[in-house]
């Protein structure tokens, strides 16, 4: 198979990299990095020294980066959904909502998470802080976004909801998603309603427990 993707279930920016590919049942294989297949962790780092993932395997020709991943298949593996709008000007707010999703909600949203992780000592409260400022403050600024359109980018499923779905998936679970914001709540179940986000959802279940903050028992 030319396709190998070196990921892990359980990884917001590696269920980015499968929603496009579940999208399109694009055939890949996975080269799972967990515990179990050290071997996979292995290979990827003789690809990628970074040790960051998803990284995309093309016949030997290494893809790095959700992003560029999601649209390197557009353009070399296309399927019958189009995930960047052929109109530039319409790619144009996808790449935009993308770059939203990414720096407004992901970043914040793993800038807690690894707090999380770090030895009580070595906490970093006021970085907590403010990255939980920028969460609501991107809340806020959704709402209003959702408030006309089905999807994040307007009424078709885009590269930008390939990362909206796991970023506001985990962000809820990190800094709850208040009533305050019914849009922004309404299309986090859209997203979770999509088959190929559900089937991303479905497959990260057993390393719920590595989640630091204690996964809740909904989604």
């Amino acid at each position: 198979m030319s396709l190998q993707l070196y990921a892990h279930p359980f990884s917001s920016y590696c269920q980015k990299a499968l929603v496009a590919l579940y999208e399109n049942a694009t055939p890949f294989e996975w080269r799972a990095l967990t515990p179990e297949t050290p071997d996979a962790m292995r290979e990827l780092i003789e690809i990628w020294p970074m040790k960051r993932f998803p990284v995309l395997v093309d016949d030997g020709r290494p893809v790095m980066e959700a992003t560029v991943i999601v649209e390197y298949l557009g353009l070399y593996h296309p399927g019958p959904v189009r995930l960047v709008p052929e109109d530039p000007r319409a790619a144009l707010e996808v790449r935009w909502m993308d770059r939203f999703f990414d720096n407004y909600l992901s970043t914040p949203q793993q800038k807690i998470v690894f707090d999380a992780m770090r030895n009580p000592n070595e906490r970093d409260a006021r970085g907590v802080a403010d990255a939980r400022a920028m969460l609501d403050t991107s809340y806020a600024f959704l709402e209003r976004k959702m408030a006309t359109r089905e999807w994040a980018a307007g009424d078709t499923f885009s590269l930008a909801d390939c990362g909206a779905a796991p970023f506001l998936f985990y962000a809820d679970w990190t800094h709850r998603i208040g009533d305050a914001y019914p849009n922004v709540l309404a299309y986090r179940k859209r997203l979770l309603a999509r088959p190929s986000f559900a089937r991303a959802v479905d497959e990260a279940r057993p390393y719920r427990s590595l989640f630091p903050l204690g996964a809740p028992d909904r989604d």
